[in-house]
This record gives C-alpha cells, sequence and structure tokens, in this order.
C-alpha cells in the first residue's frame, strides 16, 4: 500500500498545471541574522518546477541572495485540510545582473500577469528603464516535495 506522502504527491503534469494556475510564491532566504527572511514574489515557471523572478537589486532578498544563494520557496492554495495543495521547492539561485537578461525576466513577467502575449510599447520602455535597478533570479530546485490532498477522497 502506497504511503500517504506517494498518495498526495502531483505528478510533473499537475505541478506544472498548478504552478501555472497560482501567481504567488513565497520566497524564504537566510537574513543577515541567519533567520529566515520570508516575502512574496511574482514568478513565471520554466519547464517542470523551475521559477524566474526579479527583485530591486538592492532589496533584502537580494542581498541575502548573494550572501547565500540557496532559498526555499511555497507555492499553496486551499482552506479545509482536503483542499490543500502546495509545492516546497528548496533551490539553487542564480542572480542575473546583466540588464538585457534581467529586462527578458521583467517582461516575462509582466506578460503572465498583465494576461498578454504582446506588451504595448510603453511597457517594454518601462522594464528597460528598471532592469538596471534589478536582478533576474532563477530558481533552480534541488528538491521539490508537493501534496494535493484532494487524492484522499476525503479521508485523512
Amino acid at each position: 500500500m502506497p504511503s500517504r506522502r506517494e498518495q498526495i504527491r502531483m505528478s510533473d503534469e499537475e505541478l506544472r498545471a498548478f504552478l501555472d494556475e497560482q501567481m504567488i510564491v513565497s520566497c524564504a532566504t537566510v537574513g543577515p541574522s541567519g533567520r529566515p527572511h520570508l516575502v512574496p514574489l511574482w514568478y513565471v515557471a520554466d519547464g517542470a518546477a523551475e521559477l524566474r523572478g526579479w527583485t530591486y537589486a538592492k532589496s533584502q532578498k537580494a542581498k541575502n541572495l548573494e550572501r547565500d544563494p540557496r532559498a526555499t520557496l511555497e507555492v499553496s492554495d486551499g482552506v479545509q485540510y482536503h483542499e490543500l495543495r502546495g509545492v516546497m521547492l528548496e533551490c539553487d539561485v542564480e542572480v542575473e545582473r546583466e540588464p538585457e537578461r534581467v529586462a527578458e525576466y521583467g517582461l516575462a513577467l509582466f506578460r503572465r500577469y498583465g494576461g498578454a502575449a504582446e506588451l504595448a510599447p510603453e511597457v517594454g520602455e518601462m522594464v528597460a528603464r528598471q532592469a538596471p535597478k534589478r536582478v533576474g533570479l532563477r530558481f533552480v530546485p534541488t528538491r521539490v516535495v508537493s501534496w494535493d490532498h484532494g487524492k484522499l477522497g476525503g479521508t485523512y
């Protein structure tokens, strides 16, 4: 008989669909005091479980990732136990500083959150102006744990 963990694990296809459906990832980095620094972040899924985002280069999370390029991410949904779905990703983080590449990260985010395949020219110009002040974040999972309590059929 499969373990409870095996019963609730999402398949790669389910995980991809879940990440495409959700909008916010909680991003935990190691703060300067050694405590977790936890913040929400917009993201774009890239492949099965790799995520990309951007942030201001002077932000605490960027400073934390400069010092220790590891993060733990969580995307979750649901309120009642039988509705809970989510994924935790332990990641190595690649920080992109080249403004043209950072702008690509920003454009991907604005396409996703703006709901349009083509962006208005002024959005592209705004992203290009912001890119030198930002960094791109590529979260490369080293461990992925997912859950979908709906697969339990109401049993606990």
